[in-house]
């Protein structure tokens, strides 16, 4: 647990990723449904949830649990098996469990939700999964509710128990009451409370527990249930003592007159026990300080003051170039290559798997498939790409977005595919990679690709196009993204407003990417998001103009050239460069801020790709690389078109960045369809 952050919110963010790996386990039990891995793992999330909402006070969580538990550990002792019907009702549980964290500990709200026909329907669905054909059989047979430790048939059996917690129990959440309310679920308990330990008023401690409970509990369901209800009891001494068959059974090797075999259960030592002496646990101290959970907003602040530190880093390196004093340069060069290790490893701290934002679609597609009447799978690749935690933070709707889209509107039904001579079940697959400084995620389906004339015909209706224009396929393609564009004539709960493209660009030009868009009729449809590897400290391409500097993304630039003199001079009003074989539009980056040229100079032309068109921008000198810490403009300068932000120089002096997807969509003097 990260400091000030309560045991309430460690729980809610340990279960909010207990649920993802729920969610994953059971839709890859699915597709194995004989897998006994996934089977564990499901009953050990279930169980994890259930101990510590016990803990925290969640009682709805935890009685829903324990239901919801009953089910996979039926499964998991071989008395049901898993059905597509036990893994629909799990995902509708899964979400209910989500539900009962978001009520909290209210016992008011607690309380309602269990009495809610949701949480009985669901409830009565689990239990009729385990009680179809081949599932948990005749309840009532001993037979049936054999568990691991107690052979079938075996009968009800009588166990005393002794449970002493240790002082710091009630302090670190656990409740006594509620396991004992579990071990009643078991069968039949005779509770006796022991007070000899406890103090008197005056030395009491109301926080500590001084109390000790022996239990006799007559049960069929054998020492493996019992163990599990102890299993969060990390701070007590628990012993279980087998007494033999219950009154009214056969006798066997427990019978009556033999001793009765008592085993000590291994406890988890907590965390105000004494150090080992012989530094025997020292394994596993170490194994449990591998991770450490730090809140968002801390990271978020270490990277705010090291790019303070690669500025003043910056500034240092341009008193020592003019001072030129041997001692400072050395100095200066030394603090340069451990700022530049710190801004390596606390980016790597931050990066984090794309993987994390995948595994979530696997439900996503499956739901669509099955409400839409169609047959998709789900494919994905790279997850193991690393990307900037804030980006990571933000892709996930864009990506739902885009996943619909093609779940909806590209992927064809069974009846067509079949028509077409195409598998029945199509595929959606998601493949990210690492390319440079930039993250390319690509979402392709098999379907039936765009409509180009549906696409071109709507566009004419709306005025974005005119009827003559010739536009090539892939600018047409971007009209996909104007707020508002469909081509859907009817509304569903889907689709068919025209927002959700509208949103995907809106987001992922936010983080500095580019949308990409290449479809063929009748195979598919692919597009492609580049983003940024991180949103704090970029690599970038200083350049200047007048008396001002600009920084362009150096992921962005593709390359630089002169600027011919003919080109220059010319005032047709049509800028275009041909560049091998390649017609290029530019603009001068002088105009569009409102600084004044010198004609006569000798201009350079950067080469920048931005949504899949390459455009030149006119500068007067090229300065160099430049590692860029980005600033946030002011609520003054925000909507500027064509700026993404601002950094400031070794020299103390601002410099505004370049948003090359914004200067390809707002500047007149680039006539891209003249390009094409």
């Amino acid at each position: 647990m990260s400091a000030g952050q309560s045991p309430i919110d460690t729980f809610l963010s340990e279960a909010a990723e207990i649920l993802e790996s729920l969610e994953g386990h059971l839709l890859e039990l699915e597709a194995a449904p004989d897998d006994s891995e996934r089977i564990g793992a499901v009953f050990r999330n279930l169980r994890t949830l259930k101990g510590s909402g016990e803990m925290f006070g969640f009682s709805a969580l935890a009685h829903f649990v324990h239901r919801f538990e009953n089910a996979y550990d039926a499964v998991r002792a071989g008395r049901a098996r898993v059905t597509p019907g036990l893994i629909d009702v799990s995902l509708r549980a899964r979400d209910h469990i989500a539900r009962l964290i978001e009520i909290g500990t209210d016992p008011v709200e607690n309380a309602r939700i269990e009495r809610a026909p949701e949480a009985r329907t669901l409830v009565e669905a689990i239990d009729a999964c385990l009680g179809a054909p081949g599932g948990a059989g005749d309840s009532s047979s001993p037979a049936g509710r054999a568990t691991p430790g107690q052979p079938a048939g075996a009968g009800p059996r009588r166990y005393e128990l002794t449970f002493a917690p240790g002082l710091d129990a009630l302090r670190n959440g656990m409740r006594p009451a509620m396991l004992f309310d579990e071990l009643a679920m078991l069968g039949q308990t005779e509770i006796a409370c022991f007070t000899d330990e406890v103090p008197c008023l005056d030395e009491l401690d109301p926080t500590a527990c001084h109390l000790a409970w022996k239990i006799r509990l007559t049960t069929d369901r054998g020492r493996a249930a019992i163990e599990d209800v102890f299993i969060f009891a990390d701070d007590g001494a628990v012993t279980i003592g087998d007494a033999g068959p219950a009154e009214g059974t056969d006798g066997g090797a427990g019978a009556a007159g033999v001793p009765a075999a008592t085993t000590q259960m291994r406890t988890i030592p907590s965390a105000s026990a004494a150090p080992d002496p012989d530094g025997r646990g020292a394994g596993a101290g170490a194994a449990r300080t591998e991770s450490v959970r730090v809140q968002s907003f801390r990271l978020d602040q270490l990277m705010d003051q090291l790019g303070e530190l690669v500025i003043a880093q910056a500034r240092l390196n341009r008193i020592a170039d003019q001072m030129r004093e041997p001692g400072l340069t050395g100095v200066a060069e030394e603090i340069e290559r451990l700022v530049t290790g710190l801004r390596d490893a606390t980016l790597s701290i931050r990066m984090l798997p794309i993987g994390m934002v995948f595994a979530r679609f696997r439900r996503l597609v499956r739901d669509l498939s099955g409400e839409l009447g169609k047959d998709v799978q789900l494919v994905t690749e790279g997850g193991q790409t690393e990307l900037d935690k804030n980006v990571i933070d933000s892709l996930g709707e864009p990506l739902v977005h885009l996943i619909r889209n093609s779940v909806d509107h590209g992927i064809e039904t069974v009846e067509r595919r079949r028509a077409a001579g195409k598998p029945e079940q199509a595929t959606v697959r998601i493949v990210a990679e690492q390319l440079g400084g930039e993250v390319l995620v690509r979402i392709t389906d098999d379907g039936a690709g765009l409509d180009a004339a549906a696409i071109r015909a709507r566009a004419i209706e709306r005025g974005l196009i005119a009827p003559d224009a010739d536009i090539a396929p892939e600018a047409l393609y971007q009209l996909i993204f104007e707020p508002g564009f469909s081509t859907a004539r009817t509304v569903s709960n889907l689709s068919g407003r025209g927002v959700g493209m509208d949103a995907v660009r809106a987001v992922i030009g936010e983080l500095r990417g580019t949308v990409e868009v290449h479809s063929v009729p009748g195979r598919g449809t692919t597009v492609t998001l580049r983003l940024p590897l991180t949103l704090a400290i970029i690599d970038s391409l200083l350049v200047r103009v007048g008396k001002g500097v600009f920084v362009l993304p150096l992921p962005s630039v593709m390359e630089c050239v002169e600027l011919p003199a003919a080109e220059a001079g010319r005032e047709s009003g049509r800028s275009i460069l041909k560049i091998r074989d390649q017609l290029v539009p530019f603009v001068e980056v002088g105009h569009l801020f409102g600084f004044e040229t010198d004609p006569a100079r000798e201009a350079r032309i950067v080469i920048i790709a931005a949504e899949g068109k390459r455009v030149g921008l006119v500068v007067d000198d090229i300065i160099g690389q430049h590692q860029t810490v980005i600033k946030s403009l002011s609520a003054y300068h925000r909507d500027i078109a064509g700026l993404a932000g601002a950094t400031i120089l070794g020299d103390g002096s601002v410099a505004l960045i370049l948003d090359p997807p914004a200067l390809v969509k707002s500047n007149p003097p680039i006539s891209l369809e003249a390009a094409w």
